[in-house]
């Protein structure tokens, strides 16, 4: 059985769901969090990932190591050769799960992938691609019936035309509508039409609309509203994909592409290109590379209960409104 997995892809919803799955194969809850290291490979040193993966396993058969993002980490031939052989060394009480988004069109010459290939059975490689935009409908349904619900092909035609290939958004929205309908009968067009699935993603775009004019006193009101309505977590995961979405809106105006090149290349509805494009001119790519940056030690800090989730937001709030 292979001790290294590698998650890779753009649906980083699945990639997620895939995490959250090797974390519940252990049966002991008690020891669990004992045996289970998560590190963000922008922010830990080397001895932060020694020590996750050749400590031994307290009171279990194996440690659970969940590392993300190490291309930017091991940015150079000699940092990546040396990444490899580590990984390659580690002890069989480590279960090593790497994960990465990675486009479609990265895939076959990406480092990790080619070394990855090599060193089967070693190592799994499991790929993660949002789904085209005509399949979504379908995608959809699926996803429905592995909540233990069904949603109408129409309605799924329907939600699909307001997320795009938004694979996390759609997953929520399909959560409350299972709810809105108490799971005991299909979800129809008309519960689409009901639930107002757009107001939360509406006011993530308000919130960060705020944050961009500077306006801290609104950000803050909004954003206390969205966790009335929102799991906090959810919530975070919308103002993350808003701004890696503002990162790939702003690269495609750079290089003088408009918001129907945005809608088309990154497989969102019109209504989200429209705005993203919007919000991503008041942005340099310097300073949204920054937000993202400041976003994954964020996530970071949370991941390992350094700071909370709530106030990490008023945090934040604080910091780029004061820019």
């Amino acid at each position: 059985m292979p001790n290294i997995f590698f998650l890779h892809g753009n649906d980083e919803f699945a990639i997620q769901r895939k995490i959250k799955d090797f974390e519940a194969d252990f049966g002991d809850s008690t020891t669990a969090g004992m045996n289970t290291a998560r590190l963000e490979a922008r922010t830990m040193t080397e001895n932060d990932l020694n020590n996750a993966v050749n400590a031994m396993p307290f009171l279990a058969s194996k440690r659970l190591v969940i590392l993300s993002n190490p291309s930017a980490k091991f940015n150079n031939p000699a940092a990546r050769k040396k990444f490899e052989e580590f990984i390659s060394n580690a002890p069989d009480t480590a279960k090593l799960v790497i994960h990465e988004l990675i486009e479609p069109k990265e895939v076959e010459k990406h480092w990790l992938i080619k070394w990855a290939a090599k060193n089967s059975p070693l190592v799994k490689l499991q790929a993660f691609m949002l789904p085209k935009l005509r399949d979504m409908a379908g995608w959809i349904v699926n996803e429905a019936k592995n909540q233990n619900g069904q949603i109408e092909p129409a309605a799924a035609a329907h939600l699909a035309e307001m997320v795009g290939v938004d694979t996390r958004q759609a997953g929520m929205e399909i959560a409350k509508l299972l709810a809105y309908v108490n799971w005991a009968r299909p979800v129809r067009g008309s519960d689409v039409d009901a639930v107002c699935i757009v107001t939360s993603q509406q006011s993530v775009f308000d919130f960060v609309d705020a944050l961009s004019q500077g306006n801290g006193r609104v950000a803050q009101k909004l954003l206390h509203r969205l966790l009335e309505n929102e799991d906090p977590f959810s919530l975070w995961g919308m103002v993350v994909r808003q701004f890696r979405l503002l990162i790939q809106a702003r690269e495609i105006l750079d290089g003088r592409g408009n918001k129907n090149d945005v809608a088309r290349a990154l497989g969102v509805h019109p209504f989200v290109a429209e705005k993203t494009t919007g919000q991503a001119a008041r942005f340099s790519i310097e300073s949204l590379e920054s937000i993202y940056h400041r976003l994954l030690v964020i996530d970071e800090q949370v991941k390992t209960s350094q700071v909370t989730l709530d106030l990490a937001l008023d945090t934040l709030i604080v910091e780029l409104a004061g820019k």
